[in-house]
């Protein structure tokens, strides 16, 4: 239980302090996030914020309705749907500038995007989605760990697909896609129709003005204005266990000081407006207001 405001500030940074500008480009970042949603660290479970520079074994973590966009160094976009976890590991570029990563999708659905002008950039990215690997050169592909069956979609370019210890084969075609079912035999790769591409592209797209924060957002929620260190712990304490990046900024209101418990980087009133109305009567938050 922290004890001060200050604390709590002490903490975070220390946990998650921005880099200098100087700095080497982190490997990944979280370029937007739909909340609730995790990142998993030594021993400690952190809501995901944008903007936050990810490492190797970090596990992350969406919950009910929540969406997250990475982005790798070297351009690619990396997406995770609700209910899911992915752990991140192995990323790194070397002084070939091969940029390589393992990411493991240990549940729900996701998607794997190179950037148009990266699209001839070297990588070398492994995707393990539950029991089935996909070996990426360039590509878009999307993915699902469900719980009958692990599903392989090739949108665009080609992969290498190995389930255990079968035969690896590679996947060329575009709008394709491959099933394999847990205890069974893998189907055969078979053309993916449009209707159900879209449906699986949407479980992991972020909507527009959907409550997502993003990098760049200037919109914010204020959860509540109180009166004590205390209260706004409690606020901030209760969002943040429940997956939702709050922060706690002291300010002067009508000649006395005040704390405001505010969740930030909404890129429009749209989008403030679709989170306050998501958290508004949980957690301890009664009226929510939308501001920039």
């Amino acid at each position: 239980m922290r004890t001060s405001l200050c604390a709590g500030f002490i903490v975070a940074a220390q946990l998650f302090a921005v880099q200098p500008a100087a700095a080497a480009a982190p490997n990944s970042v979280v370029e937007a996030v739909q909340m609730p949603a995790w990142v998993e660290r030594g021993g400690a479970s952190i809501p995901l914020a944008p903007g936050m520079e990810l490492r190797d074994r970090d596990r992350l973590r969406t919950g009910a309705k929540a969406k997250l966009l990475l982005k790798m160094r070297e351009g690619s976009s990396v997406r995770l749907g609700e209910n899911g976890t992915l752990l991140l590991d192995r990323m790194a570029e070397g002084g070939d500038r091969v940029f390589a990563a393992a990411l493991n999708v240990l549940q729900g659905a996701f998607r794997f995007t190179t950037d148009v002008l990266q699209a001839q950039r070297r990588r070398n990215v492994n995707i393990t989605i539950a029991t089935v690997t996909a070996g990426i050169r360039g590509t878009d592909v999307w993915g699902k760990a469900a719980s009958d069956k692990d599903i392989v979609c090739l949108i665009e370019g080609k992969i290498e697909v190995q389930r255990g210890q079968e035969q690896a084969f590679q996947m060329d075609q575009p709008l394709s896609f491959y099933i394999a079912p847990r205890g069974a035999p893998a189907l055969p790769v078979a053309p993916v129709d449009p209707k159900q591409l879209e449906i699986w592209s949407a479980e992991t797209q972020i909507a527009p003005d959907a409550g997502a924060a993003q990098r760049g957002g200037k919109w914010k929620v204020i959860a509540a204005s109180v009166d004590t260190q205390a209260d706004a712990l409690r606020l901030y304490d209760a969002l943040r266990a429940a997956g939702y990046a709050a922060r706690i900024l002291p300010v002067s209101h009508e000649a006395k000081l005040i704390y405001e418990v505010r969740l930030e980087q909404l890129p429009s009133r749209a989008a403030a407006g679709a989170l306050a109305g998501a958290i508004r009567g949980k957690m301890g938050v009664t009226e929510p207001r939308v501001s920039k």
